[in-house]
């Protein structure tokens, strides 16, 4: 047990960049794809990665610092630190229930694609770590391992449901043909802009906002580039910083620079991805006719979108605000700004690409995420300690993205309750759902969903 817990961990450990290229590579042999097209393409996926790393570093590294000055200019003191994803994975995997979480997530996805449950076929298997979390903290409510690892089976279920339901939009609203974002932070915010949008689409006046970045750039010439709205924005939270002249044009260049790179990096990466996306589908059609299938890829395929990034900018100084202001919020937002592209990215393509309607999803999504992430903190700082995490001096943290996203409160809050009742609800009612989405309403509608992509346009 220790052995195989051992060579996971040293797996994961290689990051996505090493990760994702040696699964590929072996997935596409088993397609029948060319070796030689199979190596090639695993290893530009590789690149991709790595590139899309070093321009999310860019953000991280000039938006830290910026977010800091912010909170101490308005002077924020709240209790609990947002300490961000990367530490919130650590502690994720950092225990043998966390190590489970990438066979039980994998070993799942085969089974209900056997069983045509889903269409998505989850490569992404670091993102494992979403269903590792949440079965740490049913693990602290309930102190029971087995309940821990049936929490993860649920929870992984509910992503690929999503992940389904949502892949229609992200395929129309990005060019990622064949994609879907089986991703725990974002998957859910599907659920969050339908009813969004469709009040969005009922409001008089409301309903007559167009902020796409293409209209944009039609109205307001170079000042709607992509590269002058980056420019802009950092120069906007610069000042709010307090930076100097120098600083301040410095984080306006890089804010610029990552939103003319991140797109790049993207399609380097769908370059590798397309001739194993293709092999996927052929390999599908040609054993189970009429079936389709998606590749599970984590939404930062979507990060480099103008509309994405450009809204996740604007929402920055707005999440800082709304902390303060938001009456029973103990949570500082921090670790997790940088994220903020991540936790909007479907939200996004169900919103068509409209920026206006993605920022008041995005003060939505990060209201419901501060009371939740409040709510949920004092289990994840057990949670932290029982993987023997540093605090560095924190007596209470959470996670803005997956501690303060819905279905963390869903299965968290039965799971507290309810223990294996609330657990197993969750599961019928998703094992339902997908029953319904994947095999009664398939045969109505042939093209999954597309017609309500239409719909909605």
């Amino acid at each position: 047990m220790d052995a195989i817990s051992s060579g996971l961990q040293w797996f994961v450990n290689l990051g996505a960049s090493v990760m994702l290229p040696i699964l590929l590579f072996f997935f596409a042999l088993i397609l029948r794809i060319k070796p030689s097209k199979a190596f090639k393409a695993g290893l530009t996926i590789g690149i991709g990665f790595i590139g899309l790393n070093l321009v999310i570093g860019v953000l991280t590294k000039n938006l830290g610092p910026a977010a800091q000055s912010m909170v101490k200019n308005f002077g924020l003191h709240l209790g609990t630190i947002d300490i961000g994803w990367p530490a919130a994975s650590a502690i994720a995997y950092g225990t043998v229930l966390g190590s489970l979480a990438i066979p039980v997530g994998v070993i799942s996805n085969v089974i209900l694609l056997l069983l045509g449950l889903t269409k998505t076929l989850d490569v992404d298997v670091w993102n494992y770590w979403h269903i590792a979390f949440t079965g740490s903290l049913v693990y602290v409510v309930s102190h029971s391992f087995a309940l821990g690892l049936f929490t993860m089976v649920v929870h992984v279920m509910i992503i690929y449901l999503l992940a389904d339901m949502a892949a229609p939009h992200i395929q129309k609203q990005y060019g990622l043909e064949g994609i879907s974002f089986p991703q725990g932070a974002s998957a859910p915010g599907y659920i969050l802009a339908l009813p969004l949008n469709w009040i969005m689409d009922r409001i008089p006046g409301i309903n007559k906002i167009k902020m796409t970045p293409d209209t944009i750039q039609k109205r307001m010439g170079i000042f709607g580039d992509s590269s002058v709205m980056g420019l802009f924005i950092g120069i906007v939270i610069g000042i709010l910083a307090r930076y100097s002249v120098t600083k301040t044009l410095q984080l306006g260049v890089s804010t610029a620079a990552v939103l003319v790179l991140m797109p790049r990096m993207v399609s380097l990466l769908m370059e590798g991805l397309t001739p194993i996306s293709e092999g996927a589908n052929n390999f599908v059609k040609s054993r189970f006719p009429g079936r389709d299938l998606y590749i599970g890829m984590d939404s930062a395929l979507a990060a480099g979108n103008s509309t994405v990034l450009s809204s996740a900018l604007i929402l920055v100084p707005l999440t800082l605000f709304i902390a303060v202001i938001v009456p029973g919020n103990h949570v500082l937002p921090f670790g997790d700004l940088a994220t903020l592209p991540y936790m909007i990215a479907v939200m996004a393509a169900v919103f068509r690409g409209d920026i206006f309607r993605t920022i008041v999803g995005g003060v939505v999504d990060v209201i419901i995420s501060l009371y939740i992430a409040s709510w949920v903190a004092p289990l994840v700082t057990a949670a932290a300690q029982g993987a023997k995490f540093n605090l560095q001096g924190n007596s209470s943290i959470s996670v803005l993205s997956d501690g303060g996203v819905w279905t963390t409160w869903l299965i968290v809050g039965l799971g507290k309750v309810m223990t294996w009742g609330g657990i197993g609800l969750i599961g019928l009612v998703t094992l339902a759902l997908m029953v319904w989405y994947n095999k009664f309403r398939g045969k109505k509608d042939k093209n999954h969903g597309n017609d309500a992509v239409e719909a909605d346009n």
